[in-house]
């Protein structure tokens, strides 16, 4: 997506140790097959009303199953004038793929 700024899983790991929020914003049922450690689960419709828990001053990165879902939801701050956003380029699925552990 136009001006959407993506990360891969290798930088990723790098801006979780900075500090980074990471946000799964698939719907319960996938977030309860898998999910990546140390990630909090909003969502994505959810996220307007989740808007006042998530940290403005630090670096938050989105993913849901492939890109897409959480292409919208970084859109969206976007749009609410929150630019220190990410996407996870390949969601849970490119994570998955190139090896990175997931947690139950």
């Amino acid at each position: 997506m136009f001006g959407i700024r993506e990360i891969d899983s290798h930088q990723l790991e790098q801006v979780l140790k900075a500090g980074a929020q990471l946000i799964d914003v698939r719907t319960d049922a996938e977030h309860a097959q898998a999910k990546i450690e140390g990630s909090t689960h909003i969502p994505l419709h959810l996220l307007p009303l989740k808007l006042q828990d998530l940290r403005a001053s630090q670096p938050i990165v989105f993913y849901c199953r492939s890109g897409a879902r959480s292409a919208q939801a970084c859109a969206w701050l976007m749009s609410q004038g929150i630019e220190n956003v990410y996407n996870l380029a390949g969601g849970i699925m490119g994570w998955a793929r190139d090896g990175k552990a997931l947690a139950a």
